[in-house]
């Protein structure tokens, strides 16, 4: 059989899916299902979302296309199973985007960003039946720190939000105080819950992606503590043979060299 041709093609791709997912296609692909595909999906999210912050545009050109496979092959799954095809998806998102941009498609006008989200909150309200909470279209299974953030967000569209990030200050010491003093296991967890829910509307009213900012963290703890085992290689030491104190001097010393 010939090679696919017109790579740069969309077309293309879901050819090629359709091919690896035929009778006399490739195994693995063969044998997936949206449920074993769960995990993959998952990963290849983390995947764009790392190259985002490494602000690696090549890594990312290839980790969208890694993505858009995803895509392409659930639809060609659900296709074979008579559910929807890509046609459907792509019609639906479309249909979707026009409808809330009528500041666009539409005689609507809107004076700037926030105004546009708004608007955006109000046409996802009609669409909702009566007893559906605003809530519910938020992902219950996305990272706790970022479910915190989308939750803050659409509750502040309706105005149910701090009018000063001094309120918000003043509510995390607030948390700190009940965290110091609870007493047992459960109410420790529950108040440290709060705490870390009043961090995530700073960041939230301050513009900051809380998940992406604790992922920058953690990359660079590992990179200093990386080096920090490599200076104990170089000198001879033995890192968990040192003092808290010769440990944090060379804490200090891996700061200096890994910003």
């Amino acid at each position: 059989m010939s090679l696919p041709q017109n790579l740069s093609q969309f077309s293309t791709l879901v050819g090629i899916i359709a091919r690896l997912r035929a009778p006399d296609g490739c195994p693995w692909d063969r044998k997936q299902t949206h449920a074993s595909l769960r995990k993959c999906l998952l990963e290849e999210c983390y995947e764009v979302l790392e190259a985002l912050d490494e602000a690696d545009s090549d890594r990312l050109c290839g980790e969208l296309g890694d993505l858009l496979i995803q895509v392409v092959l659930h639809a060609r799954i659900a296709s074979e199973a008579g559910e929807f095809d890509l046609a459907d998806v792509l019609s639906g998102i479309s249909s979707k985007l026009i409808q809330r941009h009528p500041h666009v498609f539409g005689e609507l006008k809107v004076a700037d960003a926030d105004e546009v989200l708004h608007n955006w909150e109000a046409l996802k309200e009609k669409e909702r039946a009566a007893d559906t909470s605003m809530l519910a279209s938020v992902p219950r299974e996305m990272p706790a720190l970022a479910y915190s953030q989308a939750v803050q967000s659409r509750v502040a569209r309706v105005g149910f939000d701090w009018k000063e990030d001094s309120g918000v200050i003043d509510k995390l010491a607030e948390e700190v105080g009940e965290l110091k003093r609870a007493e047992t296991r459960e109410q420790k967890a529950a108040e440290f819950g709060d705490l870390l829910f009043t961090l995530a509307n700073i960041a939230r009213r301050q513009e900051i992606d809380l998940e992406a900012a604790l992922r920058q963290a953690n990359r660079r703890f590992f990179k200093r503590f990386s080096c920090m085992e490599e200076l104990c290689c170089q000198r001879g030491l033995n890192f968990s043979n040192l003092s808290f104190a010769e440990q944090n001097a060379l804490w200090e010393e891996a700061k200096e060299k890994v910003k």
